[in-house]
């Protein structure tokens, strides 16, 4: 053992976990299992030792390469701790942000149906409200229809000419009217029939029986041509030639008494169907004395001038004064109202006789506008 080299020796063992060694000398590059010997072990024991034998440099090195080695993890370490940081406030906000999107969702979800309930509750109370409108329409709509046909049944059953009295009790005299209601004033438009009239006198006089006279007439084609053109488009208008000629021939004829004024304002309260005739009303007096009277009393006519037996008054229009006139004045101003009423019921389509039928009872209105302007007027005696 002089001259052995037990540094090189050493060099040559592999020391395993199990202290077993392998030999790794010049056997061929082939490793040699086994345990070595007690002198072996002491020299491999020694070779623990040989870090003290080593260079003050190599331990410099490895002290640097530790010292560098756990810098670098630090480092690691570090910039995963910062890492996690970053990542939990990036948790933090998005569980923020998940918040706030679940509360704005609630809220909307909220809103949405507080909306839905609240246009659900409009659309119910609108529906109420049109199922109410309906209801009310269909009801005015069954009164039209109502009126309507019986409006129908009055032109067809009703002329100007033969009103029936059962569908006008405006049309009774007015002592009979006086003898039911005591006192009052009985109401009827510019659209009534022709009232019953009384001559003013102060005894009533014999109705003579006369024969009866067969009339003939024959149509004038040239006030046909015009009523034809008038009905295609029947309206009130004076422009056209059927009506201006009324106009001039027996309207403003039959209307123009000595008060100018006072007669414009009827035919215009007439043209607007807005005149109203009344029956004066009855006073409590003797029976003498009433029937001296003749159920009136003598005033003067406000068309006329004339002090008459007025029996009658009108008002133009709902808000005017009254006007006493006397049955003469009644007779043209009805007779021109008859008239109107009749070419209102053209057009407004309630006449259903044909355009020679409906022509020559304008003819026979014209008649009584003329007979009315004349003097003439016809009295109840009723």
């Amino acid at each position: 053992f002089a001259s052995f080299d037990l540094r090189s020796f050493t060099e040559r063992w592999i020391t395993l976990e199990d202290n077993s060694y392998h030999w790794r000398g010049d056997t061929g590059g082939k490793l040699i299992s086994g345990e070595m010997c007690e002198v072996c072990r002491l020299g491999h024991g020694g070779s623990r030792d040989l870090s003290r034998l080593r260079s003050p440099s190599l331990e410099i090195k490895e002290k640097e390469i530790r010292e560098k080695g756990s810098e670098i993890l630090r480092e690691q370490l570090d910039a995963a701790k910062r890492e996690l940081k970053l990542k939990d406030k990036e948790c933090e906000r998005l569980s923020q942000v998940r918040n706030q999107l679940e509360q704005e969702l609630e809220e909307l979800t909220a809103s949405l149906f507080e909306e839905a309930h609240k246009m659900v509750r409009d659309a119910n109370v609108k529906q109420a409200a049109a199922e109410k409108r309906l209801k009310e329409a269909q009801g005015k709509i069954d009164v039209l229809q109502a009126e309507v046909t019986a409006l129908k049944a009055l032109v067809l059953t009703s002329t100007p000419a033969s009103p029936n009295r059962q569908l006008h009790p405006q049309l009774q005299s007015p002592c009979t009217r006086g003898a039911h209601k005591h006192m009052g004033h009985s109401r009827n438009k510019s659209t009534s029939s022709v009232l019953p009239q009384t001559n003013g006198k102060t005894d009533a006089q014999p109705v003579s029986v006369q024969s009866v006279i067969k009339e003939d007439k024959e149509m004038d084609s040239v006030l046909f041509a015009e009523f034809l053109m008038w009905k295609e488009h029947a309206s009130l208008d004076r422009a056209s030639a059927f009506l201006s000629r009324i106009y001039r021939e027996d309207i403003r004829p039959c209307l123009s008494f000595t008060r100018t004024e006072l007669s414009q304002m009827v035919q215009s309260a007439v043209e607007n169907n807005s005149l109203t005739i009344e029956p004066v009303a009855l006073s409590a007096v003797p029976a003498v004395k009433a029937s001296a009277l003749e159920c009136g009393g003598l005033k003067k006519c406000a068309l006329s001038g004339l002090p008459r037996m007025c029996r009658h008054r009108i008002k133009l229009g709902d808000k005017g004064n009254y006007y006493y006139i006397c049955p003469s004045s009644r007779a043209r101003i009805t007779a021109v109202c008859n008239f109107f009423t009749y070419i209102r019921y053209i057009q407004q389509g309630l006449v259903r006789h044909n355009a020679e039928q409906m022509f020559w009872e304008v003819l026979r209105l014209r008649k009584e506008m003329t007979v009315a302007k004349l003097g003439f007027y016809v009295t109840d005696q009723g």
